[in-house]
Formats: structure tokens, C-alpha cells, sequence
């Protein structure tokens, strides 16, 4: 008999070897980092009241125990959700000079804002699988385990995820000085009011996404199109003196933050030179509990190329 003491060992020591990834798989599930970490214990809590004896491959196992959380918190927001309003996920928010470890290992593979919010577009099970399979190449045969359905049947829901967001999630240019380079003309041309110069600077398919939250119902908005999405950003000119420029999951963007408090997020994805899309947080209660004090402190105002 395999002494219990040394069970627990061997789980704490497989748990916190896979404890990033674990973590990767569902920030990515939940859009959240909070919501991630939160699952990570209880995935913990869960293991070590669990008779782990005869598995074989704790890795695995592991990654179904938080899968199936993952799942059922996903299902349980779903039915909670407010389909008229404009949900943004959760930003990861860093510092404009680069990620730190645990960010990148989050937001590997150009996991930006734009991803999530087309993530959370998908039902749960298409997102448990095209998450696992196609960001984790867990075999669908053991995420099949997880959503009691074929194997079969999970390629589909794989399949159906993966053309969403082939159709609906731009990737960010992996070049971040490109993208610095079109968000910084882009704040120059809306501080000129030059539409010319908009115009040509965003995809003629761009989208602007706003999430006010209950707050700021007001802000609960999209616009889609080069000429809607300009004429947006000429009207947000008073907004650009308050400019702190940061990485938000990764890309090119902003807090807008007069007299040092944050009052809006701004996060674009450039691809091919031009601003596919712009996503923006203004819901007051969830920007107040980002930690961003450190972000807004020793950067020019007003002057996001500098």
C-alpha cells in the first residue's frame, strides 16, 4: 500500500509544476485572471481531498479537474448573462515596456483582448474544446471524457469554435513597435481631427466595442466600420491630455486616467498596419479593482508615442 503522506507529495509536487499552465488553460476558459485563480484552488482543494492512488497521469487528470470547474462556472454565467449589453473580459494590464513571466505564460500564442471577447462569445462546450485541443493539444478523446460526449461530436464543437474565431478575432502583429507605431498616429490624427488620416489608418471592417457596465449603460456600444469607428474617435479628442500608455493582454494600449485615476481602458489590434479592432473598458466598478496605481506614475500625458 502506497503510504498517504507520500501520495500528497507527489500531487503537490505535479501541481505546482503544471500550476502555470493549469492556470493558462483557464484564464483562457474564463477570461479572467481573478476568475483563473480562483478555479486553480478550488482545482487544489478538490485534488487533495481526492484518492489519487491509482492514477496514472496526474497531469491529465489535473487538467479534467479544473476543466470540469472551468465548465460549470461558464455554464453558470451564461444563464446570467445580459445579452443586450456589451461584455468586455477582464484585461491583463502591464506595463508598455513588456510583460512580466506570469503575464506571458498567460498570454502566449497572441491570446489579446479581441480573442477573449470571441471566446466568450461560444457556447461552453465549443469553448472547453477548442481551448484544450487547439491551444493545449489535449486529445479530444479526453476532452470528450470531460464533456461526456464522442469524440466525435467534441471535433465538431472544436470545428464550429475554431471558424469563430478565424471569422471574428484579428491576431495582433507580433511586431509591438509596429503596433505603437499605427496607435500613436492614430491619437495624432484624432488630436488633428484629421479624418484622411483616420480613415486610412483602420481596417475598413474595424470594430469598436465599449462596455459601460450597469454604471455607464450609455457606453454600452458597438460600432463597425472605418468611417462610424472614426468619427467615435474624433469625439473622444478631451479624453487624450489623461493618456498613460500600457499593454493590455499583450498589445498596444491605453488607461485613460485624468488627475491619476482610471477612468477608461483602451486596448487595439493591429494587424497588417492597420486597427482591426478597439475594445474599451469604462465600467467604473471593474476598472476599480484593477491595480493600475503603478502603471500611472512617470508617464507623459497626453503623448502616447513618447
Amino acid at each position: 500500500m502506497t503510504d498517504a503522506g507520500s501520495d500528497q507529495d507527489v500531487l503537490l509536487d505535479c501541481f505546482e509544476r503544471h500550476r502555470p499552465q493549469l492556470r493558462a488553460i483557464a484564464f483562457r476558459m474564463l477570461g479572467s485572471a481573478a476568475d483563473a485563480d480562483d478555479a486553480l484552488q478550488d482545482t487544489w482543494v478538490r485534488a487533495r481531498r481526492a484518492d489519487t492512488e491509482s492514477v496514472q497521469n496526474l497531469e491529465a487528470w489535473l487538467t479534467t479537474v479544473l476543466a470540469r470547474i472551468c465548465l460549470n462556472l461558464l455554464r453558470a454565467r451564461r444563464l446570467r448573462q445580459h445579452e443586450s449589453l456589451v461584455t468586455i473580459p477582464d484585461p491583463v494590464i502591464s506595463s508598455s515596456t513588456g510583460l512580466g513571466p506570469e503575464d506571458s505564460v498567460l498570454l502566449a500564442d497572441g491570446v489579446g483582448l479581441a480573442l477573449m471577447i470571441v471566446l466568450d462569445s461560444l457556447k461552453p462546450g465549443e469553448r472547453l474544446a477548442f481551448v484544450l485541443h487547439d491551444m493545449f493539444q489535449v486529445p479530444f478523446e479526453q476532452i470528450a471524457v470531460m464533456l461526456d460526449r464522442s469524440p466525435e461530436a467534441t471535433r465538431k464543437l472544436a470545428s464550429r469554435a475554431r471558424q469563430r474565431v478565424k471569422d471574428l478575432a484579428p491576431r495582433p502583429d507580433p511586431d509591438l513597435s509596429l503596433q505603437w507605431e499605427v496607435v500613436n498616429a492614430f491619437f495624432a490624427a484624432s488630436r488633428d481631427g484629421d479624418f484622411n488620416s483616420l480613415i486610412a489608418l483602420l481596417h475598413p471592417d474595424v470594430i469598436l466595442r465599449s462596455d459601460g457596465g450597469s454604471a455607464r449603460p450609455q457606453l454600452n456600444q458597438v460600432h463597425s466600420g472605418a468611417w462610424q469607428v472614426s468619427s467615435q474617435a474624433v469625439a473622444t479628442i478631451g479624453l487624450l491630455p489623461f493618456i498613460f500608455r500600457v499593454l493590455v493582454n499583450g498589445a498596444a494600449g491605453v488607461v485613460v486616467a485624468p488627475h491619476g485615476r482610471a477612468q477608461v481602458i483602451m486596448a487595439f489590434t493591429v494587424t497588417d498596419r492597420a486597427i482591426a479592432a478597439i475594445d474599451i473598458l469604462a465600467d467604473p466598478r471593474r476598472i476599480e479593482g484593477l491595480d493600475l496605481g503603478h502603471l500611472l506614475t512617470g508617464t507623459t500625458h497626453g503623448r502616447p508615442d513618447k
